[in-house]
């Protein structure tokens, strides 16, 4: 029989190969989940004098060590003095040293977002006027090359690892509890959870290198460990690690003490506090995954969180149900082939984990796409439509497995299986006799027990051949492993989703670099600038965007906007506006704009006496005593 097994799982395993490398090898740096929104100076712009700090504002709260941000002059020295600091929300800036000539700098930044990933990149300014020499191969590529690759690879194995373990437990526990006896299933659940253990090492020393510098040769520095393991994410892992001890204790009373449980009060006892038991430790390994990713920023986090682990179970109970039924339909022994009401039993279960994974899905896509466009415009958006497609094609499969397992119920009728029964049995007796009958013959126990062995494989052969006969059972072994096979690459669409860059994140970064580049433009254009402040009070924090048309000397039209952190217009108190040209010391310039609507100021003929860098301050009252000024340096004229 394992002649005949051999080569489907073999094709399984091949395109779990294939897949995996394909998504693998064509990957570049890890997607980053947070995105650059702002800088002082901007991208391009030139300054008539060295600024003395240059700060970097985040579509998100990041992590940042002492050399995250750096400023290098045209000829590739660091002009940075101590480690970056965070200057108001998600605004991060360090301070740069004096006297710098004129030429073109390059700033460069390496950060962890706030949902585990790593986001690089860098960006040029000039003091007086563009340099010849400019710094190239302008900063570390953040979860790429080798490792990032090693990474990828490791975070498909720990979801592999967990859908087979938990799944796998639950369809012996929920479905077919006599399989808890079948070495097979045995195999398939405790690989699973030895896949999950090493996936999490793996992770764990990986996990350094690959947020910093990106070289093989610092996977085993313990100074990169100490300060992964003082990170969420590494918690999270450690966590992970934890709560598999609990789980390998789980699992050997499940394949252990439970399966020499005789049916009766006792057992049910214990197949509930395992149901019990197991599924708090699934649910806090689906949490593991939940704290340090996409579900634990952004919007709603309190809320997407569980619904995280919701979907998890969800795909664990589905797609590792599934591996299990495909493992007992070809390798189960002969004396206990999986029966039709514990098939019956696991497409009940697969049809509530659909149907939970359907309103969860809805939610985490609402949530990280924020809008239909996001779909085809954005690479996350894509990876998405791509996803339910194969669940779309994995249901349809699956609807016509329960149409196979109609057909194995038909063909299990009591007249059938009393017959088939009757064949196995007389079969066996007929192998047993002719065994004794053989013994007298050799006169060599040995031999006689040689021969005993071989007739004994022969009858279970014969008794699989008998039951694998039912075309029943041979169309829902062929659908189940056609299922499998697409879930392995929808397995690797999803681990692909979950390091790139939402949809959501993404147009807001765009959006905001869209307002960067007017915010340097020349003066034939409008100018935007967007400053976050904090007035320390209650509610205190936001935006301000301040939009001037044409930006010109002369008259001027002015919008003042006032937004929350989440993007909502903020209606507060008071807003005033100051321009000043310390170059020639004219100003500051007051400008009281008229409040329009929710958020929204203006003012009409903003006059700008003589063309130069202007610094424009905005005062920002959140309530009778709380009000904080912010300011940005711009050419107009």
């Amino acid at each position: 029989m394992t002649r005949t097994i051999t080569p489907r799982l073999r094709i399984l395993l091949l395109l779990f190969l294939a897949v995996t490398g394909a998504l693998l090898a064509g990957a570049g740096p890890a997607s980053a989940h947070a995105a650059l929104t702002g800088s002082d100076p901007a991208q391009g712009v030139v300054v008539k004098k060295a600024p003395t700090q240059v700060s970097l504002t985040f579509s998100e709260q990041v992590a940042m060590g002492d050399d995250s941000l750096r400023v290098l002059d045209p000829q590739g020295k660091p002009v940075q003095r101590g480690a970056p600091a965070n200057v108001s929300g998600t605004t991060y800036a360090v301070r740069l040293k004096s006297g710098l000539p004129q030429g073109t700098y390059t700033v460069t930044y390496q950060v962890v977002s706030a949902d585990s990933h790593p986001v690089a990149g860098a960006y040029t300014f000039s003091v007086g006027a563009p340099s010849a020499t400019v710094v190239s191969g302008s900063g570390p590529v953040a979860g790429g090359g080798t490792v990032g690759v090693l990474y990828a690879f490791g975070r498909y194995v720990s979801y592999a690892g967990f859908i087979v373990l938990a799944g796998g437990a639950a369809f012996v526990l929920a479905c077919w509890r006599r399989g808890a006896g079948v070495r097979a299933l045995q195999r398939l659940v405790v690989g699973g959870w030895l896949a999950l253990t090493a996936a999490t090492l793996w992770l764990l020393l990986l996990r350094g290198s690959y947020t910093t510098s990106g070289k093989l040769g610092d996977v085993f520095d313990l100074d990169l460990l100490g300060q992964v393991l003082q990170t969420k994410t590494g918690a999270a892992l450690v966590s992970r690690l934890l709560l598999l001890a609990a789980a390998a204790l789980f699992v050997s009373v499940l394949f252990g003490a439970y399966t020499r449980r005789e049916e009766g009060e006792e057992k049910r006892d214990l197949t509930f506090g395992l149901a019990i038991g197991g599924g708090v430790v699934a649910a806090g390994l689906a949490a593991s995954w939940a704290m340090a990713e996409h579900a634990s920023v952004g919007l709603q986090a309190g809320i997407a969180m569980p619904v995280d682990v919701v979907h998890l179970l969800a795909v664990a109970a589905w797609l590792g149900g599934l591996t299990a039924l495909l493992v007992a339909l070809y390798r189960a022994p002969a004396e206990t082939p999986v029966e039709a009401a514990a098939v019956r039993r696991f497409s009940q279960v697969a049809f509530g984990s659909v149907v939970a994974l359907v309103v969860t899905g809805v939610y985490q896509s609402w949530r990280q796409l924020g809008s239909w466009s996001a779909f085809t415009e954005t690479g996350y958006g894509q990876l998405l439509l791509a996803k339910i497609a194969l669940v779309a094609l994995l249901v349809g499969v699956a609807a016509l497995s329960r149409r196979w397992t109609g057909r194995l119920a038909d063909t299990a009728a009591p007249g059938k299986g009393k017959r088939a029964e009757k064949e196995r049995v007389g079969s066996a007796q007929q192998g047993a006799g002719k065994q004794t009958a053989a013994a007298p013959d050799k006169g060599d126990g040995g031999r006689a027990a040689q021969l005993a062995r071989q007739r004994a494989a022969v009858d279970a052969a014969r008794q699989k051949r008998l039951r694998d006969a039912d075309p029943g059972r041979f169309g829902l072994r062929r659908s189940v492993l056609a299922e499998a096979g697409i879930a392995v690459v929808l397995l690797a669409v999803t681990t692909a989703l979950t390091q790139t860059e939402p949809g959501r994140t993404e147009q807001e970064a765009k959006a905001a670099g869209s307002a960067s580049s007017s915010a340097s433009a020349s003066s034939s254009g409008a100018l935007t600038l967007d400053m976050p402040f904090d007035t320390g009070g209650t509610d205190g924090k936001g935006l301000v965007r301040i939009d001037l048309d044409p930006a010109r000397v002369g008259g001027n039209e002015m919008h003042v906007y006032v937004q929350r952190p989440n993007g909502r217009a903020f209606d507060v108190p008071e807003v005033k506006v100051a321009f000043t040209l310390e170059a020639k010391k004219i100003g500051p310039l007051p400008v009281n704009p008229d409040h329009i609507t929710t958020g929204h100021w203006s003012a009409s003929g903003v006059q700008i006496p003589v063309a130069g860098d202007w610094k424009i301050a905005v005062t920002v009252r959140t309530s009778d005593i709380d009000q904080a000024t912010v300011s940005k340096n711009a050419q107009i004229g």
